[in-house]
């Protein structure tokens, strides 16, 4: 049976000052963002959507997903798990730092912030979101890997070899790993498919359509092993809030592989 290690939280102390390792998730999120962002640059093919861009305009995409990530991850958050709560508490909403973020608010937030991105340099958003998707899971792994160290969103009790007991819990059960499962599913396995599918030139929107059925699935199957938050439990028979949310993400990627569009140039 293993135990959680319980690393401590702050990665970097120096001073007064205290760098989380989760804060330090976030920057090698935005980090492989950056320069995966400029390898595909380097490989677009003439007549590329962002052929011609230079890495200021991965820069200045970065900054504009950030922003949708923190503040859409944040009220995600608040409207789909703790409604109830923060309308008793509107001020707690703001404090950010106590954690509380969902990937499916983020992933609105970030939607809005490549539109307006994308209006701003008179490009198609569909062809800004074939461009960024690829770019996205090796973040998600990060932030999965975060969620681990916090010893977090640990899941249900099992008895496989590989069955963790954490402490943060407050049970000597031993549980699914399922930050784990999440890093290896979410983040190395979907950006390897992606990378590798977006590399030939595909309809426009294909790419897009094919991160939000690969991220819905394998988070949809996920949840089978983490447990429920304790404030919302299974909210549907058997099903969690995260798949519900899950499934019009797939709904939505399977109309945008299948639809008929003029094929883009590779990215």
């Amino acid at each position: 049976m293993l135990v959680h290690p319980q690393f401590d939280p702050v990665a970097i102390q120096l001073g007064p000052l205290a760098i989380r390792w989760y804060g330090l998730m976030y920057l090698v999120a935005f980090a492989a963002f950056y320069f995966l962002g400029r390898r595909r640059l380097a490989t677009a093919a003439p007549g590329s959507p962002v052929a011609g861009w230079k890495p200021s305009d991965i820069e200045d995409l970065l900054v504009y997903g950030v922003a949708g990530v923190v503040l859409g991850g944040r009220l995600g958050y608040v409207l789909f798990y703790k409604p109830g709560y923060y309308l008793q508490h509107p001020l707690e909403a703001l404090a950010i730092w106590e954690g509380g973020m969902s990937f499916h608010g983020g992933l609105v937030g970030v939607l809005v912030a490549c539109a307006i991105f994308a209006r701003r340099r008179g490009m198609r958003f569909l062809d800004l979101m074939d461009f960024v998707a690829p770019l996205v899971p090796l973040g998600l792994a990060a932030g999965r890997m975060g969620n681990f160290i916090n010893g977090e969103l640990w899941g249900r009790v099992s008895h496989l070899p590989w069955a963790m007991v954490f402490p943060q819990s407050g049970s000597a059960e031993p549980r699914h790993p399922s930050q784990l499962y999440q890093f290896l599913g979410e983040g190395l396995l979907l950006f390897a498919l992606l990378w590798w599918f977006s590399s030939r030139p595909r309809a426009t929107g294909v790419v897009s359509g094919a991160f939000l059925v690969g991220y819905g699935i394998l988070r949809f199957l996920a949840e089978f092993a983490r447990e429920p938050d304790a404030f919302l439990g299974t909210v549907l028979g058997p099903f969690t809030m995260g798949q519900l949310l899950c499934v019009p993400m797939v709904i939505a990627g399977l109309w945008l592989m299948m639809r008929r569009v003029r094929p883009s140039s590779a990215a």
